[in-house]
């Protein structure tokens, strides 16, 4: 997969919108970006994230119940750390910070628990032609962001879209439909076809063996244009 930005960014969805923000700008030191609507009474906060963007997905009306997904952790690399810090967000996100290179995390990376190791392993070499990190199995490489797979039978299956939490991550390429067909033509599933969102974006979600969301998004600002 060709990558219009070397970082994944980080979706999530929430009804406690003050609480998570003073979080993740006041004890994880995140800068905020800016807010951009989606429609359906949801508005997206948008925080810097060292080259990624972790979206913080307000909902006006209450989340329903559903289970987790299978994103687990997100690491954050911080300069000055002598052992990792963990900390939990108010809707009880987890989030670690590192020493750079704990890990082999250098800015960012997502731990995800997966009921078959070695189908994720294929899927996001195949499918998403991720590379391995240098000296393991079990984890990957999407531009210097890390995912790191954790073998677990019990982890989420086939979560949805819509809930509290760790949702989606989001891969920035130069051109949705391409990288969409591959990832199918890889072995992946779909999870929803490829739109243009007004001027901003074209997007569409995959999703992984478990069913993990993974947005692919083209976006303006990034590539220029958004033709398919």
């Amino acid at each position: 997969m060709k990558l219009a930005k070397p970082h994944i960014d980080i979706g999530l969805f929430t009804n406690q919108l003050d609480a998570m923000c003073a979080f993740w700008q006041q004890e994880v030191g995140l800068r905020f970006d800016h807010m951009l609507p989606l429609g359906g009474g949801v508005r997206q906060h948008r925080h810097e994230l060292l080259g990624s963007v972790l979206k913080i997905n307000h909902a006006r009306d209450p989340l329903p119940g559903n289970g987790p997904s299978g994103y687990r952790e997100l690491l954050i690399a911080r300069d000055g750390l002598d052992a990792p810090r963990e900390l939990v967000d108010p809707d009880g996100n987890r989030v670690r910070l590192v020493p750079p290179g704990s890990f082999g995390v250098s800015r960012i990376g997502l731990r995800l628990g997966v009921r078959d190791a070695a189908a994720h392993a294929r899927f996001y070499r195949d499918a998403m032609g991720l590379a391995p990190l240098p000296g393991h199995d079990d984890a990957f490489l999407c531009g210097d962001s890390v995912l790191l797979l954790e073998h677990d039978p019990a982890a989420p299956s086939e979560a949805t879209l819509e809930g509290a939490g760790y949702r989606y991550i989001t891969v920035q390429v130069f051109k949705t439909d391409e990288a969409h067909q591959a990832v199918l033509a890889g072995g992946g599933r779909e999870g929803r076809a490829p739109v243009t969102l007004g001027s901003t974006a074209r997007i569409s979600f995959v999703r992984d063996p478990d069913g993990n969301w993974i947005e692919i998004s083209q976006r303006a600002s990034i590539t220029g244009s958004l033709e398919p």
